[in-house]
């Protein structure tokens, strides 16, 4: 898995994005002991428990972003129409793990070529995304998915990258 990935040429990619937007980085890892990312790929059970391994993720957290209800629930949200998908919020060490290494570690967990479902779960709760909240982690984020379209691995690849809505656990 490690020599694809590294067939993807994320890693060098990932890096120079994070280099531009180093200032911004180093600014917020200073202001704060830990930072949070939002990430959706498929069953956040799956996707908390693949995090919650990672060196340097102080917690992973199940909950939904980008929908429109003000309280969404799990019933709510899996018999769909919510526009909600499963996400999970991911506080981690930024001096232990970029948030780089983190959107680099996603991709590796899901499937980006599969829209509105993963694995085995079918429907638009279940889509794949990145939900950046600052510029720097645009940068990021929006690098890696582009380096993963250039490598040829994949013809089409449906996970979204967004600003970062409301979560709610």
């Amino acid at each position: 898995m490690k020599k694809l990935f590294s067939a993807w040429g994320l890693t060098a990619l990932t890096a120079l994005a994070a280099l531009t937007a180093l200032t911004t980085s180093a600014q917020a890892a200073t202001a704060s002991a830990t930072a949070t990312a939002v990430f959706a790929g498929g069953c956040f059970w799956c996707t908390e428990s693949d995090f919650e391994k990672l060196p340097g993720v102080v917690s992973a957290e199940s909950g939904y972003t980008g929908g429109k209800a003000a309280s969404p629930t799990y019933e709510s949200v899996s018999a769909g129409g919510t526009g909600h998908t499963e996400a999970v919020r991911v506080t981690y060490d930024p001096a232990k793990v970029t948030y780089a290494q983190l959107v680099e570690y996603f991709w590796r967990t899901i499937d980006p070529t599969e829209k509105d479902r993963q694995f085995c779960d079918v429907g638009n709760q279940y889509r794949s995304g990145i939900y950046w909240g600052s510029e720097a982690e645009r940068i990021v984020a929006e690098a890696s998915k582009v380096a993963l379209l250039k490598s040829g691995q994949f013809k089409d690849i449906y996970t979204e990258v967004k600003r970062a809505d409301p979560f709610y656990l």
